[in-house]
């Protein structure tokens, strides 16, 4: 018999994932959606980055056909439900939103992020390839594209800082909570994987028109890799 949180995600997951179909394709926020036009802004990884949704559909996709069909009744997955749910359910209409309102993007995909890493963060030891490994996908890149919006939309309203010095503080904060959550699963290193992987679409993007970002953007990412080494093998054991 399946529970109705397990059918619940497995819904969401859904229209998650077929959202694309009913919104036009999205490429970042048109220079008309913001009051300061925001072309090519620095911090946006190279278009080539975003291919990783494929991989995070399908996981997210099998994840849910398990957990609806093997893992219906098991309250450690019933942890992680919780705020899956309210993260798809804002995934959900995202792409929409993005298309008419760049604030109200912005403001959905934190509240997509901050449960997904809770999520991952609740998920059991066990499982790592059903609930795991996609749940680290899906927190790693809104990680990095929660930064980039913020990046975007500071700018392109104006807000104290002109787009490069946003661009230093999305990177700067995609860093933080990146360090932040990477020693609490290091037995996960697919969520750093994945913000490395925007990271380094950061140092492609931008080469040698704007070396300061992408000098940021590369420091980050092997910064990471090299805290995520230490994590799993501590000096002295």
């Amino acid at each position: 018999m399946f529970r109705p949180l397990a059918l619940l995600v497995a819904l969401l997951t859904l229209t998650f994932v077929l959202s694309p179909l009913a919104s036009p394709p999205f490429t970042g926020f048109r220079p008309d959606q913001l009051p300061v036009p925001q072309v090519d802004p620095p911090v946006q990884p190279a278009g080539y980055a975003f291919a990783i949704w494929g991989v995070i559909y399908l996981w997210l996709v099998a994840s849910a056909g398990f957990g609806l069909f093997r893992r219906a009744q098991a309250q450690d997955w019933d942890h992680v439900r919780w705020p899956l749910i309210v993260s798809l359910a804002a995934g959900t209409p995202w792409l929409f939103v993005a298309t008419r309102s760049a604030l109200g993007a912005f403001v959905l995909i934190f509240v997509m992020l901050i449960p997904a890493i809770v999520a991952l963060l609740r998920a059991p030891s066990r499982d790592r390839i059903w609930l795991r490994t996609p749940l680290a996908l899906y927190a790693g890149w809104l990680t990095a594209a929660s930064c980039v919006s913020l990046a975007t939309v500071a700018a392109g309203y104006g807000l104290w800082f002109g787009e490069g010095v946003w661009a230093v503080i999305a990177l700067a904060l995609a860093f933080a909570i990146a360090r932040w959550v990477q020693p609490k699963r290091p037995e996960t290193p697919e969520y750093s994987a994945t913000v490395i992987w925007a990271l380094v679409a950061v140092v492609i993007a931008n080469g040698s028109n704007q070396p300061g970002i992408a000098a940021l953007a590369a420091a980050g990412a092997v910064g990471l890799g090299l805290l995520y080494w230490t994590d799993r093998h501590p000096r002295g054991v």
